[in-house]
């Protein structure tokens, strides 16, 4: 159904398909990017309660790993507006 979809917003140039792939992958990018952070979060808490007295080390890591995913998630989102925009 999806790429029924798609195949009827190609329009004359083909340009069409390019938009919704660029918005596709833009969603895809946040959906990983959130499965992400909420693995980072219950890992991390996880951790927490098996060694309780490490809880600053662990929360300081989850921190810096969550904003790595984040920042990347945050580029491909960018870039695949970009693609729309440039077209």
């Amino acid at each position: 159904m999806l790429l029924n979809i798609l195949l009827q917003t190609t329009g004359v140039d083909g340009l069409g398909f390019g938009y919704g792939l660029a918005a596709i992958g833009a969603g895809i990018a946040a959906l990983a990017a959130g499965l992400g952070i909420g693995r980072i979060g219950g890992s991390a808490l996880e951790s927490i309660a098996r060694q309780p007295e490490a809880s600053g080390d662990i929360r300081a890591n989850m921190i810096l790993a969550a904003a790595l995913v984040e920042g990347a998630a945050f580029f491909a989102m960018v870039i695949g507006l970009l693609a729309i925009l440039t077209k």
